[in-house]
């Protein structure tokens, strides 16, 4: 294992109701709650063999006996008003401890694979920053090998112009992007994907 390498997973802790909410607008709270278990499911799966550290950071509580087996992940709790500050806070935590090539992911994306999160740190070795652009304009992947706190700030989490204003605050900075991905939000995300069908029998 690299002991320098950490991947941090932000995942939101699954209550129907609460996770997906844009996708149950069009198939319902019961499927929008499955397709989470399925994309959580995924990620523990691309994630579990992977060797370097890694930890779980929950949006509201740590859950304990759950998917996430704890001989594997650290488990934290996200700290922070909105989603760049939880970020900021747990890259902060990650380099205070001593890792040098960190990375942080959803647990939303099916799209990934491991051999995308090898190839991330990979590139981390070469370069300061490395970002997976999501098809909404978003990112689903970033890593970084020091603390920049700009890029969690000033930011329309959500919102299509977080890639573009994130790339603008590394104008001078080394970098790498990998592939183009879509992450899963809305019905029309997945409604002609193979992998979902099973949910719209």
């Amino acid at each position: 294992m690299n002991s320098k390498n950490l991947l941090l997973i932000f995942t939101r802790n699954p209550e129907l109701g609460k996770v997906k909410t844009r996708l149950a607008k069009d198939v319902g709270d019961q499927t929008a709650f499955d397709i989470y278990k399925f994309l959580l499911d995924h990620t523990l799966t691309i994630t579990k063999t992977l060797a370097v550290t890694k930890e779980v950071y929950y949006s509201e509580k740590i859950h304990n006996n759950d998917i996430w087996d704890e001989a594997l992940y650290n488990k934290k709790l996200q700290k922070g008003k909105d989603l760049g500050e939880r970020m900021k806070n747990a890259f902060a935590s990650g380099f205070k401890n001593g890792y040098t090539n960190i990375i942080i992911i959803g647990s939303d994306m099916y799209d990934m694979s491991s051999e995308d999160l090898m190839l991330a740190f990979q590139k981390l070795e070469e370069t300061d920053y490395v970002i997976g652009p999501a098809e909404d304009g978003g990112y689903y992947l970033l890593g970084m090998r020091k603390l920049n706190s700009v890029i969690f700030e000033d930011k329309e989490w959500g919102t299509q112009t977080v890639l573009k204003d994130t790339l603008q605050d590394l104008d001078q900075e080394s970098k790498t992007l990998l592939a183009v991905k879509n992450d899963v939000d809305y019905f029309s995300d997945i409604k002609e994907h193979r992998a979902f069908q099973h949910f719209f029998q």
